[in-house]
């Protein structure tokens, strides 16, 4: 079994909106991924495996609560599928971008079973809050 998603990279976003993936990770999204908004202002890069598990979390909802639908509509609204092009490039839609405010860079970060794309700023920001948080969280875990 491979080792999920791991560390963080920067990578310059061209012109049309392209960004390279890391060359290591390329092979697991030969298929395809979905791109959607995440909870902070960042893109998750699901590949289509991982994708699938999220339809089904949102499928078990049952859209019957107001909350829940504001949660699927967040969720697939934002979502858009993608293939890697020949050079393992990704093509951010200008939705996405804007959400994330993704401009010239991007970081590219490891998420285990998935990928966040952050701006520079908004990135060094949620690791600061992570590292102050990282310490609470892991002894309220009962096998960190």
């Amino acid at each position: 079994m491979p080792l999920g998603f791991l560390g963080e990279y920067e990578y310059r976003i061209d012109e049309k909106g392209r960004l390279p993936f890391p060359p290591k990770y390329r092979d697991r999204f030969r298929d395809g991924g979905v791109l959607a908004q995440g909870l902070e202002s960042c893109i998750r890069v699901y590949p289509l495996a991982e994708w699938e598990k999220v339809v089904e979390t949102m499928g078990a909802l049952g859209g019957n609560r107001y909350k829940e639908r504001r949660l699927v509509r967040f969720t697939f609204g934002s979502a858009f599928d993608f293939e890697l092009d020949r050079q393992g490039r990704v093509a951010l839609p200008p939705p996405l971008r804007k959400f994330a405010d993704l401009k010239e860079s991007a970081i590219v970060v490891g998420l285990n079973t998935h990928i966040e794309l952050w701006n520079r700023e908004n990135w060094n920001r949620e690791k600061d809050h992570g590292a102050e948080d990282a310490a609470q969280i892991s002894e309220s875990l009962e096998n960190y």
